[in-house]
């Protein structure tokens, strides 16, 4: 699970991130939404212990992320906007490889073409040059490294973005998938229409708060959208 209590980052005088409180439980999808700069990418690096915070505190599965980042990142997967992948290895090798840096041992060669298999890459794909892929498919090797892995928590920061709809909705299958395996899940997003579709509860951020708190299966997309719209004082429409 992950757990944040007043989780607080500050740059000078800048406040990034203003007292969070989230408790994420196993088997749930929580989606926050904002502008750019509202913290979401914040939260989720401070979780992944990529920067300390001014104050408060990130936990994973009960370990505090500050003092054993380590640790808390052997049961974490994140997949950011943009999955660095090498292109001159296929997609087995690409996975084989961060598997083994990941302390992933004894993966065989058929273990890890099974979870390619889970994670929705082509048969065809998986002894292609990773140079091939398109965004959709590099997304899905990293959801085979969750898999292979057997991460208990997905930091996922705008995965879907530059997605065209057929491979958004295949990756949001996938999270639900690990959601329902027990995984919990967190995902900063723009897109209000996938959100509440794969989202358990969603949270919007507003220049470092959280401002709005929405059971994601109580409303109806206008609804959320509605409400929204009114937090952020914007005239976006949904994506669809």
């Amino acid at each position: 699970m992950l757990k944040s209590e007043a989780l607080t980052k500050r740059f000078g005088d800048h406040v990034a991130l203003d007292a969070l409180d989230l408790d994420i439980p196993a088997g749930e999808v929580f989606c926050l939404l904002g502008a750019n700069g509202a913290g979401k990418s914040t939260t989720i690096k401070l979780f992944l212990g990529f920067m300390r915070p001014t104050s408060g505190r990130a936990v994973i599965d009960g370990i505090d992320v500050a003092s054993d980042p380590i640790a808390a990142r052997r049961r974490t997967l994140y997949i950011p906007e943009q999955v660095a992948l090498y292109d001159d290895l296929t997609g087995l090798e690409n996975l084989g490889y961060f598997a083994t840096l990941a302390g992933i041992d004894g993966s065989s060669r058929a273990h890890l073409r099974a979870c390619l298999d889970e994670a929705g890459l082509q048969a065809e794909a998986v002894d292609r040059r990773v140079g091939t892929y398109s965004k959709g498919m590099r997304q899905k090797v990293g959801v085979a490294l969750a898999i292979a892995k057997g991460a208990t928590v997905l930091l996922l920061d705008e995965p879907t973005s530059g997605l065209d709809p057929q491979a958004s909705a295949e990756f949001h299958d996938l999270v639900a998938r690990r959601r329902d395996a027990g995984a919990a899940v967190l995902m900063a997003t723009h897109d209000l229409f996938r959100a509440r579709q794969i989202a358990d509860r969603i949270g919007v951020m507003r220049a470092g708060r959280l401002v709005l708190r929405v059971d994601a299966k109580t409303v109806s997309a206008q609804q959320f959208e509605a409400l929204y719209l009114a937090e952020m004082g914007s005239a976006v429409p949904m994506t669809e």
